[in-house]
């Protein structure tokens, strides 16, 4: 028996995982939510999915599910996470979890009261070369780290606007945060820094900072530096996290883990599409109630949240803000 599966929007996330949900036997798209009837039916059509629908209700109503994916920008969560929670149908959403903190900790509780089963979309943790950067990193005292998220604005409507997309660190800079998180543990102390140096004088709109820089402090004492920017244009890029080690340097980025020693070099290159493995691991844990190789559910990631919120908190006041 396939596993039914329903899908909340039709963008470019939507796509691709609809294209490696369709790669299996063992599950079955068979319902779409758009922003527009017009948008689900085009997108059914394009993957045969058997049904589409504008109204989120009317589909909950509709079609006896086994999960949803919800695939929105981030100023849309909120009703879905409720409703599916409400009737007890296990979900995956794409990060970050919203724009603040608020919603995230309503829908957090009440995950909890539910014990429902959750995943999120922080698919860098399954990579195999953050894997061995975790591992690595476990063989030898850290002392610091630093990250950065360089890039260009993305060309849509939504994302230069802060209250929508909750600015460049909350909606992209948040996976360099989830990485520094899994591989070296909890953050308790954040300081930033945001301006607006380029873009909003080439596009209309635009209230988000264009550059920024945050300050991390762990639990274990270890500082950490992110800093991003979407001033760049597009090809011109760099994302990535360097390590300062006791025995040296670890570099990695989105295709390849580098261990640099005083007498030895040690490269390690991208073999996992992480893509592929966080869905994997969804499914698993849909068919036998395993949830072991789920890298982020809900509870983890709101915890990155925590800490991308406290950084735009950090900003607007000029002070460091203090995670409970």
């Amino acid at each position: 028996m396939k596993l039914r599966i329903g899908m909340i929007g039709s963008g470019g996330f939507s796509k691709m995982h609809a294209k490696l949900l369709a790669e299996r036997d063992d599950v079955q798209i068979v319902a779409v939510c758009g922003t527009s009837k017009a948008k689900a039916e085009a997108f059914a059509m394009a993957w045969e999915i058997p049904s589409s629908y504008e109204s989120f209700s009317e589909m909950l109503d509709g079609e006896s599910l086994d999960a949803v994916y919800i695939l929105v920008p981030p100023m849309s969560h909120g009703e879905y996470e409720m409703k599916l929670i409400e009737r007890g149908i296990p979900f995956f959403v794409e990060k970050p979890l919203g724009v603040d903190i608020e919603l995230p900790q309503q829908i957090r509780t009440a995950i909890q009261q539910k014990s429902l089963l959750t995943s999120v979309g922080y698919h860098f943790r399954y990579t195999d070369t953050v894997g061995t950067m975790k591992q690595w990193l476990c063989e030898q005292p850290l002392g610091m780290m630093t990250g950065q998220w360089m890039g260009s604005m993305p060309q849509v409507a939504w994302w230069r606007d802060q209250a929508r997309s909750g600015g460049q660190f909350i909606e992209q800079s948040t996976h360099i945060v989830d990485i520094m998180r899994y591989c070296a543990g909890e953050i308790d102390e954040v300081y930033a820094m945001y301006s607006q140096q380029v873009m909003h004088k080439q596009f209309e709109g635009v209230t988000v900072p264009d550059v920024g820089t945050v300050t991390l402090k762990f639990k274990s004492g270890v500082i950490a530096n992110i800093s991003n920017t979407c001033v760049l244009p597009n090809g011109v890029g760099k994302v990535g996290i360097t390590c300062y080690t006791q025995d040296g340097i670890l570099e990695w980025d989105t295709e390849r883990v580098t261990r640099i020693e005083a007498h030895q070099t040690t490269v390690r290159n991208k073999q996992v599409d992480p893509y592929r493995a966080e869905n994997e691991a969804f499914i698993h844990a849909l068919k036998t109630g395993d949830t072991g190789r789920i890298l982020s559910d809900y509870e983890d990631a709101f915890k990155t949240q925590q800490v991308t919120v406290a950084a735009w908190e950090s900003a607007k006041s000029g002070l460091p803000i203090r995670l409970s």
